[in-house]
């Protein structure tokens, strides 16, 4: 039986809130033995050498867009999964808001038969909530999950029929699913590119206000409290929305909420002349929200990070910005992109890492997520200090729709493992 020993390791680790050198024993797939000296002595085992570098659990990336079925020409499993590996994520928890959409449990079953041919890391994916995406209809939440489902969401079609959402929110507490939520109040953000304020007015964009997302947030959290569902709201991206998602945690209720990368590191200044690939859903918020979000996410009321990687073509892009498509690729940029916040001294490692990794892993019910024995070695090693000006030309992924293209980062991962198999190396 293989043995790998990863030595001379600076172990990032959430569940603990650790940083401090050790190594890492991988055996059959899974994490066995961690130790607190550099370079102990394990017979019959590979030496990995890690030179001081980090080593993390493998980022579990929820609401990852791929374009299987019907739109492999954006981003097709084999080049997701290839991104993912190159920029330490491990699990792809992929949306449903394909073409056509997720919700049935044949279309499930197609795609974790196409993630296992060619993907190298996890794939779970998420079903819709409701027929069609069409707000009227529940899909057939027992037999999805049943095929797999890990969780169900209609992304940013916002159920706008508060007794279909309660109904199928309902059935889905009686199963344990859990719900995904987009906070925003549809009346108020349909047709939205930019947050309302003094930069929307001048540049002439139709705007939304933050409370919208407030609004959204405050309906789905009554929700939560009438049926006892397990909800996540996908992005809480403004100040105003904080104090609800604050009360809902307070009063006990099953509720966690996720913030995109771009939203950590980004604000609505950076659209600048209508630079379409930093066009979001939804929109980038001001410098204030920004600050106010890092806030959160360091003291534990928002939970997760994800990528939100939505690959778009290049026509899509170019065009006005009111017209071109939403979105931006990142499960190879999140990473370096984030770690801008952590040589910024806004967050630390074990904290950036319990929301990329422990976090979502437990909400997902997951094993991985953390550097314990008997975990899967699902790993990142990454140089946190190395430099690098993105050229979004060889980026991985089929679309090349990023905002930091030609940015210059810090941050570069060296390997990647997925159950103890090393699926990517930078040095090859």
């Amino acid at each position: 039986m293989t043995r790998t020993l990863i030595a001379n390791a600076r172990l990032i680790d959430p569940e603990a809130g650790t940083d401090a050198p050790g190594a890492l024993l991988i055996e059959a797939g899974r994490i066995a033995q961690v130790f607190d000296t550099p370079a102990p002595q394990v017979a019959d085992a590979t030496v990995v050498e890690a030179g001081g570098k980090c080593l993390a659990p493998g980022i579990v990336d929820i609401g990852v867009k791929v374009g299987e079925p019907g739109e492999r020409h954006k981003e097709s499993l084999g080049t997701a999964g290839q991104a993912a590996a190159a920029g330490g994520v491990t699990t792809l928890v992929t949306r449903p808001d394909t073409q056509p959409p997720i919700d049935t449990p044949e279309a499930l079953e197609f795609i974790r038969r196409r993630a296992n041919e060619a993907a190298p890391v996890n794939v779970l994916p998420m079903a819709a909530l409701t027929k069609g995406f069409a707000g009227a209809e529940m899909t057939e939440i027992g037999f999805l999950l049943d095929a797999g489902a890990a969780a169900f969401t209609d992304c940013a079609h916002v159920v706008s029929d508060t007794k279909v959402l309660s109904r199928a929110m309902t059935y889905a507490r009686s199963l344990g699913a859990l719900v995904i939520g987009h906070p925003q109040d549809p009346g108020l953000s349909a047709g939205a590119v930019a947050t309302s304020g003094k930069f929307a007015s001048l540049r002439g964009l139709p705007s939304v206000s933050p409370m919208a997302e407030r609004m959204g947030l405050d309906r789905d959290i009554a929700l939560v409290e009438m049926t006892g569902a397990r909800y996540h709201a996908d992005q809480v991206t403004t100040a105003r929305a904080l104090p609800a998602l604050e009360r809902a945690k307070r009063n006990g209720f099953d509720v966690t909420a996720g913030i995109s990368m771009h939203h950590l590191t980004l604000n609505e200044l950076d659209v600048a002349d209508y630079r379409t690939f930093f066009k979001l859903t939804p929109p980038l918020r001001s410098e204030e929200d920004r600050q106010q979000v890092v806030e959160a996410l360091r003291s534990g009321l928002i939970d997760v990070i994800g990528s939100f990687h939505t690959p778009q073509d290049e026509e899509s892009k170019r065009l006005p910005f009111e017209e071109a498509a939403s979105g931006a690729v990142g499960l190879e940029t999140m990473l370096p992109v984030l770690l801008r916040l952590y040589h910024a001294d806004e967050l630390d490692l074990p904290v950036l890492f319990r929301a990329l990794a422990l976090n979502p892993a437990r909400r997902l019910g997951l094993e991985s997520g953390r550097l314990a024995r008997g975990a899967p070695a699902d790993l990142v090693l990454f140089d946190p200090d190395k430099p690098l000006v993105l050229d979004r030309f060889k980026l991985r992924s089929k679309s090349k729709n990023t905002p930091f293209d030609g940015a210059r980062l810090q941050g570069r991962v060296l390997g990647t493992w997925v159950a103890g198999t090393r699926v990517f190396d930078a040095a090859t």
